[in-house]
């Protein structure tokens, strides 16, 4: 295991972050189908499916000279599925000024993503009581299917694209990694309503995939889905939790008492 992360001071946390997310975001490229590649320079995820989210380049770490080229071969994998990707650029992806080059290669700035982290020390002993709300680990294929449903519709992913999420996850399946990873569903009087994701790695909770449905939503269950996992991982002995927030997701992790541990993370599109 590796060593865990013990305050929240923010060059421990934000490189912690960093690999974190990396690692499941590689995930999605070792399922059937799907293309990664690691190397120093950069690490790129392709899985075909028409969400960019699934499409991506992240650590970044590129000498000026190589940067064209780099833009290139990324261009030269994911055209050919005709389908979007996100270039995700953080304070720490060199060059510093690598969206000007993006935005060259046809890549439009589509939004930032807050880096977060709190305390797990902090968090109150159980999740908030709310009627008829049950938050249970997704421990088979039948109820991994239905948290991909609920996860793109909560996510607002076009229709189009639910099942590709499905079968997507299907592909990763239960246990995709060494280290601890798990799903989260929450039922509300049976109804399945809300996601997330949990990743112990790199000495911090990563927390991932939160989404409620829009019909369930202003009822805390953000909020519940959120903090069962955290509080699953300061069991195990964790003392931070990582996220990147959505603008939707933002005020509802700021009252867990996450806080920003570094400049937003910049989203760059590509569209085929």
């Amino acid at each position: 295991m590796d060593a865990i992360v013990q305050d929240l001071s923010t060059t421990a946390v934000v490189l912690a972050l960093e690999v974190n997310m990396v690692a499941f975001w590689t995930g999605y490229g070792r399922a059937p189908g799907a293309e990664l590649y690691e190397g120093d320079d950069l690490v790129r995820v392709v899985t075909g499916v028409s969400e960019p989210l699934f499409n991506g380049v992240f650590r970044a770490r590129l000498i000026p000279d190589a940067v064209d080229s780099a833009i290139a071969t990324t261009l030269a994998h994911v055209a050919p599925r005709r389908v979007p990707m996100f270039w995700w650029v953080a304070p720490w992806t060199r060059p510093a000024n690598l969206g000007t080059h993006l935005e060259r290669h046809g890549f439009i700035h589509a939004g930032d993503s807050p880096a977060m982290a709190v305390d797990l020390r902090t968090l109150p002993e159980e999740p908030p009581k709310i009627a008829g709300l049950v938050v249970a680990p997704v421990k088979d294929l039948e109820t991994l299917r239905t948290w991909a449903r609920v996860a793109a519709i909560g996510t607002e992913f076009p229709e189009r694209f639910h099942e590709e999420l499905v079968a997507l996850e299907a592909g990763v399946g239960l246990r995709p990694r060494e280290d601890f990873y798990t799903r989260y569903i929450a039922y509300q009087d049976g109804v399945a309503v809300a996601t997330s994701a949990l990743l112990l790695h790199a000495g911090v909770a990563g927390i991932f995939a939160v989404a409620t449905i829009p019909q369930a939503r202003r009822r805390g269950l953000g909020t519940a889905i959120t903090q069962a996992p955290l509080l699953e991982a300061r069991r195990r002995g964790y003392r931070v939790g990582t996220l990147q927030s959505s603008p939707m997701g933002f005020p509802v992790y700021g009252r867990l008492g996450f806080r920003e541990v570094c400049h937003p993370i910049g989203l760059y599109l590509w569209s085929p």
